[in-house]
């Protein structure tokens, strides 16, 4: 068998020609795929589901050839697959990381390339191939050391054979063997006879004290490439002759095209054809195809188009918030359960309604594809979260079997969840296109290009919620009573996640968050609606919200006991929060929270939250001048055990804090009126830019337990903390995201 990569910017592309046969491949198992590129060594590796999703796997995961993570040239290049999506979250240098540690690889020789979709290439405990829930370092970590020390192993058995020594005196330092008799080998000239060699079924992995890599600070692999404007992107890339799609769809989801008038459009040079198409949510809209985007944009801008809006249903967003408010008055479908009868008797009470808009995920790079349809396969090249979703959806979409379909994994700049959709939405749509085209006459792969505009009224928001609370204290300060309601729609529901997720009604994702760590009688019921409005995960999911509510309820409850915000949390931390108290005392003593007086007009306001098995404080400084809020510095105690890579934990920290501020500017929601979505740009849509952003210091936990989350856990916590500073200036309890201080 021989395997060639081809390598397209960030995509890795099999192309295999001949056969061989899979050895050693068991349910937690390597196996070695072959000669690849004129020799090597190349490893795979399968290990099946055995997370909270894992259930959903009907069978282990057929392994196909190539099943290769690692690729030792002749050179001494390490080549690692990532089996996810890098979109600046820094996986293409910290899961090479791993393979790197345990083979004691020269690290200026390694590379990372991205996996295109395939079964061996899924999450470990997810059971799919995924980029989301903060799972790749977390899920990966053991699976990519071991396809490090396995390769070791192999390379050591190798030399042992050639010099006729034992293996156990055969040492390895940054990519080279050394023997008992000072002999010399680079992993490279003996990767082809390591090939030869068993795969062991079993290592020892290192123990974190000889870690010579893993907990370093390291520079990723792709800074340069993106620095200086070499790297390609998903939006960058074009297969050989392709065409640009762009499509006019409907300003209500779900809404039709009754009749449009594509004549003035046809009239611009360079268009080649106007179809109708089908779009998302049952719905349809008109595509322009033409040389390029700009062509195809304006004669998209040129089409006179007639809707059928009838059936479909037109959320406004005032009338929907003052329903989810009515309905917050009564209970839900049961979450959690506790008594509330002491709440009329309490020596104090807290009464809250909180309310959170729809959020856009508004990535830098917006959504784009390029889809090569043929009668006997599609290649599509795609910056997917959800490989094996999106191939099996473009699969059924296309009349195809997903074996059928090669979904090569682009670089791409940003997403934030959006690139993980249960519906695969822009993909289908995609695929539709290529078939209208197709049957128009047309043979040449469409490239689709979602504009700004396109992508933020694009549909799959966070969910808009209401929140209401109602919490009784004691003359001792202490918490008697807590009876709590949340409304909002369910991203789950409806998906193949639902079976997972939704318990009693109630998505787990919208209630996630409540209550812990904090021993308190608290009582959850949540109501779930339906709106015409497609919903979705967003960065960190339902703790987006639900971190707000009990990091300011908590803070709220301090004050009314009289007592230190801090010291309040650390008292009614139960046994269950002892990292919560390690990521606060950090935070709390980088901070000089306590100690270090502020200036005149400043005041420091806290918060902690875990998500993702992650736990994050932050403690901030804050200002209010001439009305508006200023946030001016941010320290953060982390505890996510192992910190893999020191510098992207850093990077994963500052983004997702500037992200969670950006929830509270003005302008930062998503409002709709009769069933159409008011933003459009960057114009009418706020997000946090440079200006915004605070000095954020990054303090991590010292730990050796297995690697939690860290792509997510980093933005909850910010937005309480931001407002608990506020209330200290201003007096003010802040119920509404994004913030207004004039209404508060």
């Amino acid at each position: 068998m021989r395997i060639e990569w081809l390598n397209q910017g960030s995509v890795a592309t099999p192309l295999v020609s001949g056969s061989a046969t899979a050895a050693g491949v068991s349910r937690r198992g390597f196996m070695k795929a072959g000669a690849v590129a004129g020799g090597g060594l190349v490893l795979g590796f399968f290990m099946p589901g055995a997370g909270r999703w894992a259930n959903a796997q009907q069978a282990p995961a057929k392994v196909y050839e190539p099943n290769a993570f690692l690729h030792i040239a002749p050179d001494n290049t390490v080549t690692v697959q990532v089996n996810r999506l890098e979109f600046g979250q820094g996986v293409q240098t910290s899961l090479p990381m791993l393979i790197a540690e345990e083979l004691d690889a020269d690290w200026s020789q390694v590379r990372g390339a991205l996996a295109p979709a395939g079964d061996q290439y899924k999450d470990p405990a997810f059971g799919i191939q995924i980029t989301g829930g903060s799972g790749s370092i977390a899920h990966s970590y053991t699976q990519y050391r071991e396809i490090g020390a396995k390769a070791r192993q192999m390379l050591i058995a190798a030399a042992a054979e050639q010099w006729k020594v034992p293996a156990a005196q055969i040492k390895t330092v940054k990519g080279t063997l050394i023997g008992p008799a000072g002999q010399k080998a680079t992993y490279g000239s003996l990767a082809d006879a390591a090939m030869k060699q068993p795969v062991p079924a079993t290592v020892t992995l290192k123990d974190p004290k000889d870690f010579t890599l893993i907990g370093k600070p390291t520079r990723r692999l792709d800074a340069r490439a993106k620095s200086t404007g070499k790297q390609q992107f998903g939006i960058d890339f074009k297969a050989p002759d392709s065409k640009v799609a762009v499509v006019a769809r409907p300003p209500v989801f779900g809404a039709k095209v009754a009749k449009f008038d594509a004549s003035k459009a046809k009239a611009i040079k360079g268009v080649i054809d106007v179809l109708e198409v089908k779009t998302d949510r049952g719905g349809s809209g008109v595509v322009v195809i033409a040389d390029g985007y700009w062509p195809a944009k304006s004669a998209r801008d040129a089409l006179v188009i007639d809707w059928d809006t009838s059936g479909v249903d037109k959320v406004s967003s005032e009338k929907q918030v003052a329903e989810y408010k009515a309905l917050a008055q009564k209970a839900g479908n049961p979450v959690r359960t506790a008594d509330t009868s002491k709440l009329a008797g309490a020596a104090k009470k807290i009464s809250a309604v909180y309310e959170f808009p729809y959020l856009a995920h508004a990535p830098m790079e917006p959504l784009n594809c390029v889809v090569d349809l043929r009668k006997d396969g599609c290649t599509v090249w795609a910056g997917s979260q959800f490989q094996t979703v999106d191939q099996g959806a473009i699969a059924a979409t296309a009349g195809l079997k997903p074996e059928q379909v090669v979904l090569n994994t682009m670089m791409s700049g940003g997403g934030f969840g959006r690139r993980a959709v249960p519906t695969s939405d822009y993909l289908v749509e995609a695929v539709n296109i290529a078939k209208v085209w197709q049957a128009a006459g047309h043979k040449q792969p469409i490239k689709v290009i979602w504009s700004r505009e396109d992508d933020i009224k694009g549909g799959y928001y966070r969910p808009s919620h209401v929140h209401r609370a109602d919490i009784g204290i004691d003359a001792k300060g202490e918490i008697v009573a807590w009876d709590h309601v949340i409304v909002g729609q369910s991203i789950t529901s409806g998906t193949p996640f639902e079976p997972m997720m939704v318990k009693n009604g109630v998505d787990s994702t919208m209630v996630e968050g409540m209550g812990e760590p904090y021993e308190v009688p608290l009582n959850l019921s949540a109501h779930t609606v339906k709106a015409n409005v497609p919903v979705l995960w967003w960065r960190s999911v339902g703790s987006t919200h639900t971190a707000f509510v009990m990091e300011t309820l908590i803070d709220e409850a301090a004050h009314a006991a009289k007592m230190d915000p801090v010291a309040y949390r650390k008292k009614l931390v139960g046994e269950k929060g002892k990292r919560h108290i390690a990521a606060l005392d950090l935070a709390v003593a980088k901070s000089g929270y306590g100690k270090k007086a502020l200036p005149k007009g400043q005041a420091y306001g806290v918060a902690v939250h875990e998500s993702f098995n992650t736990v994050i404080a932050y403690v901030v400084v804050a200002s209010v001048k001439n009305g508006t809020p200023k946030l001016h510095k941010v320290t953060a105690g982390v505890h996510c055990n192992t910190a893999v890579n020191p510098l992207t934990i850093e990077a994963q920290i500052q983004g997702a804090a500037l992200m969670g501020l950006g929830m509270t500017l003005s302008g930062a929601a998503i409002t709709l009126k009769d069933g159409v979505v008011e933003q459009q740009n960057f114009s009418d849509y706020t997000v946090a830019r440079m200006t915004d952003m605070p000095v954020i210091d990054v303090h991590i936990v010292p730990s050796n337990d297995p690697p939690t989350g860290m792509g997510e856990p980093g933005l909850p916590p910010l937005a309480p903390a931001f407002a608990n500073a506020l209330f200290k200036l201003t007096g003010k309890r802040l119920r509404k995201l994004p913030f207004d201080l004039a209404s508060a």
